[in-house]
């Protein structure tokens, strides 16, 4: 069995990584542009992520039934063709619109891979080769939010929407090469393929932790830029400082893929969750260039250590219908960082962010907590993991 993802496959997840955060640093770009409130503005943010979260059960159910590459073919050339409308749109609703239907096209990119590698890769070597596509994740996460910020400060927010859609475009043709795998057939109609997943508790929970993880991490993150900008530093700037996030999944992911074996999960998970905590904790005390560079860093940190393992984790609770329990996980975890989004748009419309951040670190603590003794729970109950 193969033991990494293709790498058309990791192409992919860096496309749809720098689609949906390259957004972060233009709102304030776009509220300005537009003449809208920043709370306006992060509907373009939040409603991407929205949709984003929401579509994952149908494109998991149509990816069991018809196969991973065809759909993640189609939703690519679909991701394309609305990235374009974004980029040309004329008024904030068309580009509401236009982001909306984008996140719910690109959403079924990430899911349809993690699965893929569910897929071909065998249970122990699963988490390094999901380390592998975190890490081409996180190049398009840093070059999303440090590339977008200068995009959109030296030629036009715009162009950061033109960028991912022509990617895309290209890389549903290069996936016209690649194998479809053996996958479980699919019994029942759609409401018993979903329910069969939803009446496993071990489910529900990751899935519970994960809508949490979303609004703390990706939620949150989304106004570390706009902080920044609120403290009298340029969009370019704030790009490139957020963009740190994604050097610290790149570092923080060959962290985990080279100690995971030897590492128990729950004890990567606590590392993980209490670098969020201690990244939060730090830039609500003091926002600053310094202090949310290094918070972006941990946060990264966060998604390496915890986010990779609630992933894994994902993979193996209902391995009879995998594609639809990945692609519900998703659906949580873009739910969660949608439903942050909104809830904190006032907060930075009125430049509150101190309340913001002490909020996401206050949350964060039961979070770690629940989800490390979850998972220590889980291996004793099922310590061989289908």
């Amino acid at each position: 069995m193969p033991t990494r993802p293709p790498l058309v496959l990791s192409a992919a997840s860096f496309i749809s990584s720098f689609d949906r955060f390259a957004v972060t640093p233009t709102l304030v770009l776009i509220a300005l542009s537009m003449h809208v409130p920043i709370a306006s503005a992060v509907t373009v943010a939040s409603g991407y992520f929205l949709a984003y979260g929401l579509s994952q059960p149908l494109w998991g159910i149509l990816s069991d039934r018809y196969g991973r590459i065809p759909i993640m073919r189609a939703t690519l050339l679909a991701a394309a063709a609305t990235g374009l409308i974004s980029t040309f749109a004329p008024s904030l609703p068309v580009l509401i619109a236009a982001r909306v239907l984008a996140g719910a096209f690109m959403g079924a990119v990430v899911p349809t891979t993690l699965t893929y590698v569910g897929d071909t890769v065998s249970q122990q070597k699963r988490q390094s080769a999901l380390s592998d596509l975190m890490a081409a994740q996180a190049v398009g996460t840093a070059m999303a939010t440090a590339v977008g910020g200068v995009l959109a400060h030296w030629l036009d927010w715009r162009v950061v929407f033109a960028v991912p859609a022509l990617c895309a475009a290209v890389c549903a043709l290069l996936l016209r090469g690649l194998p479809e795998p053996d996958r479980a057939a699919v019994s029942g109609g759609v409401g018993s393929h979903i329910g069969g997943v939803l009446r496993n508790r071990w489910a529900l929970l990751v899935f519970g932790l994960v809508f949490v993880e979303g609004a703390v991490l990706l939620g949150t993150m989304t106004f570390l830029a706009s902080a920044l900008v609120n403290e009298g530093l340029d969009v370019a700037v704030a790009g490139l400082a957020t963009g740190a996030y994604g050097v610290g999944v790149l570092v923080f992911s060959r962290v985990v893929k080279a100690i995971h074996s030897a590492v128990p999960v729950p004890r990567l998970i606590a590392i993980g969750g209490t670098q969020m905590i201690v990244g939060y904790a730090l830039v609500s005390v003091d926002t600053n260039l310094a202090t949310v560079i290094i918070t972006a860093l941990l946060l990264g940190g966060g998604w390496s250590f915890m986010h990779s393992s609630l992933q894994a984790w994902a993979t193996s609770v209902a391995p009879e219908a995998r594609g639809t329990a990945v692609a519900l996980f998703a659906c949580a975890l873009f739910l969660g960082s949608a439903a942050a989004s909104a809830a904190a748009g006032p907060l930075a419309d009125r430049g509150n962010y101190t309340i913001l951040f002490i909020t996401a670190g206050a949350v964060a603590i039961p979070l770690v907590a629940t989800a490390t003794y979850a998972r220590h729970r889980y291996h004793q109950k099922q310590p061989t993991p289908a």
